[in-house]
């Protein structure tokens, strides 16, 4: 196959396309959706079980039915859509043993700095609970602080100060001096914005400068997951992480 056929994604070294990236995280959504219906607390950026349950009239039955038929339905369409892009079984493998890979060097890097939970306070004890705001944290999270204001941000940055354009998704040019500054800044601004979240609501924590450089560090870490190699990644990589600290602490 030559390189200008090659389907994008299709080597391990290469980020996944649009679809195939947001198609590989379908597993944590739809088991965050399942499970999180059963607490009484969610993840403080999902924006999404609210107008579900109310769909539902309020019924759980219903609300397990339509999410498995969202997930079924947008299963179909990524296949569909990700045909010649590399969307098959073994990616999810790929990107689920980066997302182990990344956590445990994250995990093992927080080492003696960690005070505190990395995915907020969470009040009840229960390794059910932990393991659903895991999910919840590791997608909505990822998709507000990493694609949304760190990628959008640091897109509309670079087009306002530097006259370059980067891909949300797709591995691009190299950027000039200039702008990997541009970028590096934000990714630290983002990364503070990110940290100051978790004392937030009514699951902050109390605020902490320890804490939140630590929180601050992750998110750097993060960022960095996302933008060599995907928002699949960083999800997969930030609901681990929260998982081993959470369920398994």
């Amino acid at each position: 196959m030559s390189a200008e056929t090659k389907p994008e994604g299709e080597t391990i070294a290469d980020k996944p396309g649009a679809w195939v990236d947001l198609g590989l995280t379908l597993p944590i959504f739809v088991l965050y959706h399942l499970a999180v219906i059963f607490l009484d607390v969610k993840n403080a950026t999902d924006m999404v079980t609210g107008h579900l349950f109310r769909l539902a009239d309020g019924s759980t039955s219903s609300y397990v039915g339509i999410t498995l038929a969202i997930g079924i339905v947008f299963a179909g369409i990524f296949a569909f859509i990700g045909r010649g892009h590399a969307f098959e079984g073994k990616k999810f493998v790929q990107i689920a043993i980066e997302g182990v890979v990344y956590a445990v060097l994250m995990r093992l890097a927080a080492g003696v700095l960690m005070e505190r939970i990395f995915a907020g306070q969470i009040r009840d004890d229960s390794r059910f609970v932990g393991f659903t705001m895991s999910l919840g944290a590791g997608f909505y999270e990822e998709l507000a602080f990493r694609v949304l204001l760190f990628g959008v941000g640091t897109k509309i940055l670079l087009y306002l100060f530097s006259d370059e354009d980067i891909s949300l998704v797709a591995t691009g040019p190299s950027l000039t001096f200039r702008g990997f500054c541009i970028a590096l800044a934000w990714g630290v601004a983002s990364s503070a914005i990110f940290s100051g979240f978790h004392y937030v609501g009514a699951l902050g924590d109390t605020f902490k400068m320890t804490s939140f450089v630590f929180r601050l560090l992750l998110g750097l870490a993060l960022t960095m997951v996302y933008a060599t190699r995907g928002f699949a990644a960083a999800v997969w990589t930030h609901a681990v992480y929260d998982i081993w600290v959470l369920v398994f602490r």
